[in-house]
């Protein structure tokens, strides 16, 4: 029964040997649950998605078993490329264009796992099996359904690396394949093509042009639940930038009281820690002032590394909203660097 946290994955640098491979999409994650005539999609969060994509409902009360639970990716392609724009206007409370939508960009399901069949659970299958199952269950489906491909060949997994990204696929997924499958843990390993973090956006500060958006702040969540700034992004086509005060208006606060990062305002409070809003010898003089907003807009953002592993090194490119993603879902935990390299190696100090 509904809610069901999927399993998920962690950032490695490149695709690991020994592991079944498939290809990452680029939707929405979604856990559908179909009981008869009852066909419910739950989002990574646990929200109903079902009222956004009536077509799919429809289409999988006809292509998957009659009691099943699969874990997959809503998408929507268009001229032979997925379309993640046209999904996110499918998240929208006016029923009569959700129908609409639905008419003119229809979603598909590709589902990659199959957590319950009939009246047995397979959360504790491994992942072997399960597959083998899903393969069997879903063998007669056809369009909107779809079986992710798979291998276990890492030579073809690299192929698909540099193939798939041309249709709007984002990276590998790599799944070892005795894994169970465990709800909310980041069992899994994902290879993309640029590292992209989930950021909670809380504030902007203002163009030195005018009354337009200059740089987004952003955040992640800390192990201790304190929402920490990790970098901003700035580049923005000036368009852009006053479009960005009209959507962020709702969420404007009055003052910084009550905001995660309320003391950046007590000049005091920066003599006694290095806090990331404080002047630095890069910003001089130059206003740090800020427009707090409530924290409940969630961006992804693209970067290239960490600094000391809690803010980004460099302007994070800014690549699109996540209606789909809750602000407390943002933490340090979906990151992880690149594995290091010996400093040493660069630099010659060994015997030559």
């Amino acid at each position: 029964m509904p809610p069901v946290k999927p399993m998920l994955a962690k950032s490695v640098a490149k695709i690991p040997a020994g592991m079944q491979y498939e290809a990452k999409w680029d939707g929405f994650r979604a856990i559908v649950f179909r009981d008869g005539d009852e066909v419910e999609l739950g989002s990574r969060t646990g929200k109903p998605l079902t009222r956004y994509f009536p077509e799919l409902v429809e289409a999988l009360k006809e292509r998957v078993p009659e009691r099943c639970v699969l874990d997959g990716e809503i998408v929507i392609a268009r001229q032979g490329h997925l379309d993640f724009d046209a999904l996110t206007e499918r998240i929208h409370p006016a029923d009569s264009r959700v129908r609409m939508l639905a008419e003119r960009t229809p979603s598909s399901f590709v589902a990659f796992d199959l957590l319950a069949l009939d009246d047995e659970s397979l959360l504790d299958v491994p992942l072997s099996d399960r597959r083998a199952l899903l393969v069997r269950a879903l063998a007669e489906a056809t369009a909107p359904v779809h079986v992710a491909p798979a291998t276990t060949d890492v030579e073809v997994a690299r192929q698909w690396f540099e193939q798939y990204e041309g249709a709007g696929l984002d990276g590998v997924i790599a799944k070892p394949p005795q894994v169970r499958y465990l709800q909310d843990e980041r069992a899994m390993f994902k290879v993309k093509h640029e590292r992209t973090a989930d950021v909670v956006v809380a504030g902007y500060r203002l163009h030195k042009s005018g009354p337009v958006v200059g740089s987004l702040l952003l955040g992640l969540y800390d192990d201790h639940g304190r929402l920490q700034h990790v970098g901003v992004s700035a580049a923005f086509p000036m368009k852009r930038r006053a479009e960005l005060i009209e959507e962020l208006a709702p969420l404007r606060m009055d003052d910084v009281a009550g905001h995660p990062w309320a003391a950046w305002s007590d000049e005091a409070a920066h003599e006694s820690a290095r806090l990331p809003g404080a002047p630095s010898r890069w910003s001089g003089r130059k206003d740090l002032s800020w427009v707090p907003l409530r924290p409940e807009r969630v961006a992804e953002v693209a970067y290239d590394h960490m600094e000391n592993g809690a803010r980004f090194r460099h302007t994070a490119r800014f690549r699109r909203w996540r209606p789909d993603r809750t602000p407390d879902s943002c933490t340090y935990a979906q990151l992880e660097e690149p594995v290091r390299y010996d400093l040493a190696e660069i630099l010659g100090s060994r015997p030559r």
